[in-house]
């Protein structure tokens, strides 16, 4: 689920709804900055953020722009990888454009660690990982930390490089 590109999402019913409050429910029990559909098994274009207590919502079928070629590096993790955080390379700010629960058109704007979570939710909606993003030396360290996780005996992942690397 999480290497395939999640469907658009075309009914805004009860069903989306119930599915945005399940994954902010999920995303601040972990805690976590954000999770998307697919990280819960859910293949459509739905995420929701919630950054630095100030910033929290949902996008759905963002599509992404960036104002600029302006770059950040910082430490990023992700819940479908718990306990390990690695140096990567984004975009320090991005304007996302999609719609809210309702159907509703929204953007969101974002810097620094806001835009950092919603490229990388976003990420998720396309099926690529963040280890993706990773320079060739810290992705090799990555697959190993990630091989020698103590949930890695249990979860048996079968993380594959894809091609968005």
């Amino acid at each position: 689920m999480l290497r395939t590109a999640a469907e658009v999402v075309v009914d805004f019913d009860k069903q989306l709804r119930t599915l945005v409050a399940n994954l902010e429910e999920t995303m601040l029990a972990a805690p976590g900055a954000g999770l998307a559909a697919p990280q819960i098994g859910v293949g459509l274009r739905v995420f929701t953020y919630h950054v630095d207590d100030e910033q929290s919502g949902h996008l759905i079928n963002p599509v992404l722009h960036f104002p600029d070629e302006e770059l950040q590096e910082g430490d990023e993790g992700c819940l479908s990888i718990p306990g390990l955080l690695f140096d990567c390379t984004r975009r320090a700010n991005v304007v996302a454009h999609g719609q809210n629960m309702y159907g509703d058109p929204i953007t969101v704007e974002g810097t620094a660690r806001l835009a950092r979570c919603i490229q990388h939710e976003t990420d998720h909606l396309d099926g690529v990982l963040f280890v993706d993003r990773l320079d060739a030396e810290t992705r090799k360290a990555a697959m190993k930390a990630i091989r020698d996780a103590p949930w890695a005996a249990e979860a048996n992942p079968t993380l594959k490089l894809n091609a968005h690397g």
